[in-house]
């Protein structure tokens, strides 16, 4: 079901699309921006992700510059299997996200961690918590893309 946002609410997810000022008060700095106070942007974040219009609000990580690393793995998990193998990958604190696809590997999900060895030894937890081979995709190259959605 679709949610129908508020004035405020569509301003500040078409502004927070733009990324967060790199101030001390990155919040007043925006309330300043747009004409609302900073109790108001904050209350709305807050109000965004109760509702789940925003599923996640932080920042994006360089992980490989910070010396850690990640992968985008899949499994192909038999129809009847599905919530037992979710409820396995997701209780892995590594897991960044985890998603059902309609796709021969239905489970897709992103490992990070500190280490490649760390990638590894999750990926083979997860295989061997899961009884099913991990496909594993690293990435071999980025390509930066500014996608973004007016709201």
């Amino acid at each position: 079901m679709a949610t129908v946002l508020t004035d405020i609410e569509r301003l500040l997810v078409n502004r927070l699309q733009d990324g967060l000022p790199i101030t001390a008060t990155p919040y007043a700095d925006i309330a300043h921006e747009l004409g609302l106070t900073e109790t108001e942007v904050i209350s709305t974040i807050e109000t965004l992700l109760a509702n789940g219009v925003l599923t996640r609000f932080g920042p994006m990580w360089q992980i490989e510059k910070a010396g850690g690393t990640f992968t985008l793995a899949a499994l192909a998990v038999p129809e009847d299997d599905i919530e037992r193998v979710a409820g396995i990958v997701n209780a892995m604190p590594e897991v960044a996200h985890n998603y059902l696809r309609n796709h021969h590997y239905n489970m897709w999900f992103v490992v990070a961690t500190t280490s490649d060895a760390g990638c590894q030894q999750v990926l083979r937890t997860i295989e061997d918590q899961t009884g099913l081979a991990v496909l594993n995709l690293p990435k071999q190259q980025e390509f930066r893309v500014h996608l973004r959605f007016d709201a």
